[in-house]
């Protein structure tokens, strides 16, 4: 199985580098074509009425629950590299987004909002922490291969100067080429707006994992719990210096809107800026922001350990912004009495191996209760339809009094039947709109 091209390091992420920012007029007309299906999809009036849904959601007030499924790498079987229409790499990707959009609201059918826009991301470098992290091998993988991680901080206790505070380093020429060819590209179709994607997310743990070693990690915390601190100290205050300066900078965008936040949901909310004094997509401060913060690395340590060498880093990093989301696969509710001292939270995730009544109990109606069920249903060429009907409605009954949303991810196969997506999402509305 191969990596989801469009969702793997790609342009649409990234940005493009000034010599790749070409394009001919064979793939401008099919980008056109393309943007106009968008654009019919986009001013059905059912896009207003969801995104009155999803504010009404986060603002926490009763709504029906939300459904949502974010193929991931099963958009190989929707949409393979080799059934796009163009030929330049970057207009590829371009089609690629724009496809996607279109089979969400034709398709799956979800409540994910099309929009009459185009977004790109800057063209920009993120150094991160000054050693290299990438895994050996990682050309097999598109071959469906595997690859090989040697953590590159060996010995915590003589190499914890090899970790350097992240700088982003902006290339605003790009980045203006891309977006002026984007322009073009949609004149009188699509509006073109700047959105960077992943700024406002922060994995420490991953970060630390990364660079120690799950393994090592694990046991960091009993036989260097000094260097453990120490290196969280050194993790916590990169995000910061980084926060801080895309602030400082006007590089921060605003994602109280249909920007995807955390490991589920939309940003939509009335309690905080949608856009710019002029309506512009950048230069947010940190307080106009949802951030993402989880801790899935250490979903089997102790709560209490959990409590003394993450949560305080946390608590940190999540002062400055305006709302938080918490949470991935990691069960919350044995550390629950903690996550909830973070403050801003608003959207907690419930994974498929969390207790799903009792996070009912701790959600109750003061937080988003974000259900990720297992995709392994999906995973295979048929799959067990009752079981998806019978599992939604024990969902149903146990979160019956919380802000309910539902989440499909993490599919990395969808057992080669795309229509397992599109038949997911029309079971669990048929079940959503069943309810008392």
């Amino acid at each position: 199985m191969s990596i989801d091209k469009a969702q793997c390091g790609n342009w649409m992420l990234h940005g493009p580098e000034k010599s790749q920012i070409v394009m001919s007029q064979h793939d401008k007309s099919i980008l056109r074509e393309w943007a106009k299906k968008l654009r019919e999809l986009a001013e059905l009036p059912i896009q207003q009425e969801k995104v009155k849904l999803w504010t009404a959601h986060n603002d926490l007030k009763d709504t029906r629950p939300l459904i949502f499924i974010g193929p991931e790498n099963g958009w190989n079987e929707i949409v393979p590299w080799n059934t796009l229409e163009c030929e330049g790499e970057l207009a590829k990707d371009w089609e690629m987004w724009l496809r996607k959009e279109v089979i969400w609201g034709e398709k799956m059918k979800d409540d994910r909002v099309q929009e009459a826009k185009f977004y790109l991301p800057y063209t920009a470098v993120d150094t991160e922490w000054g050693v290299d992290t990438t895994p050996e091998g990682m050309e097999n993988v598109e071959k469906g291969g595997a690859y090989i991680f040697k953590p590159p901080i060996e010995d915590l206790e003589t190499q914890l100067d090899l970790v350097k505070c992240p700088e982003i380093h902006m290339d605003e020429e790009a980045t203006k080429m891309a977006y002026e060819l984007a322009c073009e590209v949609f004149d009188g179709i699509l509006e073109v707006e700047i959105r960077h994607k992943w700024w406002h997310a922060m994995h420490i743990t991953l970060d630390y994992a990364n660079l120690r070693g799950l393994e090592e990690m694990l046991y960091d915390f009993y036989d260097y719990p000094d260097e453990f601190h120490a290196l969280m100290r050194k993790i916590t205050d990169g995000y910061k210096a980084k926060a801080k300066y895309l602030q400082d900078n006007g590089y921060l965008c605003y994602n109280s809107n249909s920007s995807y936040v955390g490991s589920g949901g939309y940003g939509f909310c009335s309690e905080l800026p949608a856009a710019g004094p002029q309506g512009q997509s950048t230069g947010a401060r940190m307080e106009d922001m949802w951030l993402f913060l989880e801790s899935q690395e250490t979903g089997e340590v102790s709560p209490a350990m959990f409590a003394e060498f993450i949560l305080p880093y946390q608590i940190e990093l999540a002062e400055p912004f305006g709302l938080l989301s918490y949470g991935c696969c990691e069960p919350i509710n044995p550390r629950w009495e903690y996550v909830k001292k973070i403050p801003h939270l608003r959207r907690v995730s419930v994974s498929a191996w969390a207790n799903l009544e009792v996070m009912s109990e701790q959600l109750g109606r003061d937080y988003i209760y974000s259900h990720k069920p297992s995709p392994t249903y999906l995973a295979v060429p048929q799959m067990d339809e009752e079981y998806i009907r019978n599992y939604t409605r024990d969902l149903l009954k146990k979160t019956r009094n919380n802000h309910l949303e539902i989440m499909m991810k993490d599919n990395h196969t969808l057992g080669g039947n795309p229509e397992n997506a599109y038949r997911w999402v029309q079971i669990v509305r048929e079940e959503v709109e069943r309810m008392d």
